[in-house]
């Protein structure tokens, strides 16, 4: 009973926990503007230019908190609300995007390894839980297993995405303080952005690797 106490915290209380925060957090500071006064979008562009990234373009897409660097189409794109907002949580965010773009410029090896697990991970994310669950009705050991490796590979994608995130959010503190975009006094509170964000893929991470110890379980008892 406590196992499953467990699981069921890992799995449904920690993601709100974290969303709720990173929702809260982003609400809060969305309202405080920099002293720059500087848009997402200046922020974004001038950190571009300060490393030599003049053909990364920006863009703007719909929604809230979709904001993504495309390594294929070198571009950041940004949430209407980001690119256009001179607040710190535009700030942070924006930079920490440029973040992803200042890694791909450099070849950052965590980031080329995600990249290339996207296909692996979208097709394991898709077929796992249909062989896992058609394995436990038909009672079909091989099937359950092969669908453990298929789910195994997008939990993998969800951890190698950890030190992507974290090192994009670092770069992102640095370049921000060293080009002047905020002061001193404003780090704390742009922090305080990087970090209620970085813990939703903390909370994926933690769930996922809950989900596929629970699969292995069953494979063993299912042997047993």
């Amino acid at each position: 009973m406590a196992a499953y106490l467990i699981y069921f915290i890992l799995l449904m209380i920690v993601p709100m926990i974290a969303s709720g925060k990173v929702k809260s957090t982003y609400t809060k500071y969305s309202k405080k503007q920099t002293s720059s006064g500087m848009t997402g979008a200046d922020v974004a562009r001038k950190i571009l230019d300060d490393n030599g990234l003049h053909d990364v373009q920006i863009g703007m897409v719909k929604g809230e908190l979709t904001d993504h660097y495309d390594p294929r189409k070198k571009q950041v794109n940004l949430s209407e609300n980001n690119y256009r907002g001179r607040s710190m949580a535009s700030s942070a965010v924006a930079a920490h995007e440029v973040g992803h773009a200042i890694q791909d410029q450099e070849d950052y090896a965590f980031l080329r390894f995600r990249t290339a697990l996207v296909p692996v991970a979208n097709f394991g994310s898709n077929i796992s839980m249909f062989l896992i669950i058609a394995g436990i009705i038909m009672s079909s050991t091989n099937m359950l297993l092969f669908g453990i490796i298929f789910f195994a590979a997008a939990v993998l994608f969800q951890l190698v995405t950890l030190p992507v995130e974290f090192d994009a959010s670092n770069r992102a503190m640095t370049q921000l303080v060293s080009t002047g975009i905020i002061r001193n006094n404003e780090e704390r509170e742009t922090k305080k952005v990087l970090n209620a964000a970085a813990m939703t893929y903390v909370a994926a991470a933690l769930v996922a690797v809950a989900e596929l110890i629970r699969f292995i379980l069953i494979f063993a008892a299912n042997r047993d």
